[in-house]
């Protein structure tokens, strides 16, 4: 599993240089293919190729096999620097590296088509073999570093690109592969692989029956059914209650707004390639919320505001859009419009401290609430190289500095990541894993003085004088669609039973047992929890399999005996088998359950 310094570590390299040597392989393949990009990642690595016809399973079980046996040859990663126009005559043949190096020259990209704003004066090649590719490294010494039983190209069938992320460019073929220093890793990774199919929050949301999706609406726009609802509902009502217990105050804001918010804000066109179109209304412009922080500070700025007033905490599950490729779209993951658990502070600078300590321990009891125990802290600064952050240079240090300064004070093991901020303002987002070592980015809190300024937020301090207040933009979910979807996969379905859309379904053994059933149903749900009845002609057997199949936390199987002693037969979805036991007895434990909000169900 790559750590926090994965870019630094051995495994990386490996990734790195085994992706070249796809590349090589796929070339014999296909000679006349073009060559695009290869970067490693988190999992694997994957190389971007125009090729002259559509990959077989047959062709990537051949280059898999060729890539081993050049691995074997124990080539030397042999580096050079070049010019611009000795890199041109190198790649005369390869259009798409071409752009690259006119870019590269340009001070646009760097060697892996990543964004700079530095020109290179110097570009560097890397040959292994025959290959030689456009490379900023790093790479293994020797193919002999490799081993060639822990590489496997992931995907059989390929995947789908544009070039450089645009889908009005040439659309590309991606090959998947990942590589580790031991085939018992791989053997593990691909383990993961199928479980992480088996899990799929898609397959298992329609099994469960959470969500769904329609043409007739649009592609990544979620509809959710009835027990998806419950369950969404639930992690709101919970997340409101703990935001007002800690002195939050709800606020709703409308869906669209005027483009001159979003231009002052900076949203636009910051963001414009990933927005809709702006809306012609009486010849004003109008855009599909893309962020809710630009209308939060509109309600700020309502009000003069003294010190004595500050902070202000407004809170909002406000649904934001934008604008995916369809190749991008992925389940509740990766859609168009989702609802992000919003929250703006408005602070005093003397506030700044206490109040992001305070905005990180919720985050933190939320995430332990759940069981999401398994995740580290970044934070992400300004990339040096890069021009696509706004403000100060000494407010972005303040609020470096301020973010840093929580960790240390909270004891907090991070790392800093450059790169990683938003565009106005440094953040500390919280990286969870998953039961399949899988990383996600969840929880953020984020400083920022730009917003504040660019809008001319003001307070009155103690001796009169107007101030500028400081902004801490805080979400433990994040989008709540994409927190769904993840934990449908971390908890394969089976959430807590707080969290479970039917909680309980009672099982009457034969039609005379329905009214039994019927009456401890009403009394459990005069609880609040969430109970159904399956008074259906299926046989017992048959019907515990079905709810079982769909992770019911508690089957309540009620016959002859049951009601003689006003008790019920517990089955838990793990098949235990708890027995009898008075109702009574039965609404202590799952009472205590939901309570809790236990992990177990007993």
């Amino acid at each position: 599993m790559p750590d926090v310094s994965y870019k630094d570590s051995q495994l990386y390299r490996v990734r790195h240089s085994a992706a070249h040597i796809m590349a090589e392989a796929m070339l014999e393949r296909f000679p006349k293919a073009k060559i695009a990009i290869g970067p490693p990642i988190e999992d694997g690595f994957y190389y971007d190729f125009e090729l002259p016809r559509p990959a077989t399973d047959e062709d990537m079980q051949w280059v898999e096999n060729r890539m081993k046996e050049i691995i074997r040859g124990n080539y030397a990663f042999s580096v050079r620097e070049v010019s611009a126009d000795e890199a041109r005559a190198v790649f005369a043949d390869q259009p798409y590296k071409l752009e690259l190096i006119n870019d590269l020259a340009d001070g646009r990209v760097d060697e892996n088509g990543e964004q700079t704003a530095v020109p290179a004066e110097k570009i560097t090649l890397y040959t292994q073999d025959t290959f030689t590719d456009l490379c900023r490294g790093p790479h293994v010494a020797s193919t002999k570093e490799i081993n060639p039983n822990a590489i496997n190209i992931t995907y059989k069938m390929p995947a789908g690109a544009y070039w450089r992320g645009d889908e009005n460019r040439q659309q590309l073929t991606r090959i998947y592969g990942t590589a580790f220093e031991t085939p018992a890793e791989l053997q593990d990774y691909l383990h993961r692989l199928e479980e992480a199919k088996r899990r799929d929050h898609r397959v298992v949301g329609e099994k469960l029956g959470l969500f769904t999706f329609s043409p007739l609406v649009g592609k990544g726009l979620p509809l959710w059914k009835p027990k998806g609802a419950i369950l969404r509902d639930t992690l709101e009502r919970w997340l409101r209650d703990v935001q007002i217990e800690n002195g939050y105050e709800p606020v709703v804001t409308p869906h669209i707004g005027n483009l001159n918010l979003y231009r002052t804000s900076g949203h636009y066109p910051y963001y414009s390639d990933s927005q809709y179109d702006p809306i012609v209304v009486d010849d004003e412009e109008f855009l599909l919320k893309p962020m809710n922080c630009p209308h939060h500070i509109q309600i700020y700025k309502s009000e003069m505001r003294s010190y004595r007033d500050l902070p202000v905490r407004y809170a909002e599950f406000g649904t934001v859009y934008r604008y995916e490729q369809s190749g991008e779209l992925h389940g509740l993951t990766r859609v168009r419009g989702f609802t992000v658990d919003d929250a703006h502070l408005f602070v005093t600078p003397e506030q700044l401290l206490e109040e992001f300590v305070t905005a990180v321990r919720l985050i933190q009891y939320v995430f332990n609430t759940l069981g999401l125990t398994d995740f580290r802290a970044r934070v992400g600064v300004r990339d040096p190289q890069s021009d696509k952050y706004v403000g100060d240079d000494s407010l972005w240090q303040n609020a470096t500095d301020a973010i840093i300064q929580a960790c240390q004070y909270l004891e907090l093991d991070h790392t800093v990541e450059e790169g990683e901020a938003a565009f106005y303002g440094p953040k500390l987002d919280f990286i969870f894993r998953d039961v399949l070592k899988r990383n996600w980015q969840l929880g953020t809190v984020q400083v920022d003085y730009n917003l504040p300024a660019r809008f001319e937020l003001e307070y009155v301090a103690e001796d009169n004088t107007r101030q500028r207040p400081v902004m801490i933009h805080r979400a433990p979910f994040g989008s709540l669609e994409r927190f769904i979807g993840i934990l449908i996969e971390h908890f394969d379905g089976k959430f807590p039973v707080w969290l479970m859309p039917v909680q309980v379904v009672m099982i009457p053994i034969t039609d005379k047992h329905v009214e039994y059933a019927n009456q401890v149903a009403a009394r459990l749900r005069a609880q609040g929890l969430r109970v159904e009845v399956d008074a259906g002609k299926s046989r017992m057997g048959a019907k515990i399999a079905q709810h079982r199949e769909i992770h019911i936390p508690y089957l309540l199987i009620v016959g002859d005996k049951d009601i003689a002693a006003n008790a019920v037969s517990v089955r838990l979805r793990s098949d235990e088998d708890l027995g009898a036991m008075p109702v009574s007895e039965f609404e202590t434990m799952i009472e205590r359950v939901v309570a809790e909000k236990s992990l177990e169900l007993k």
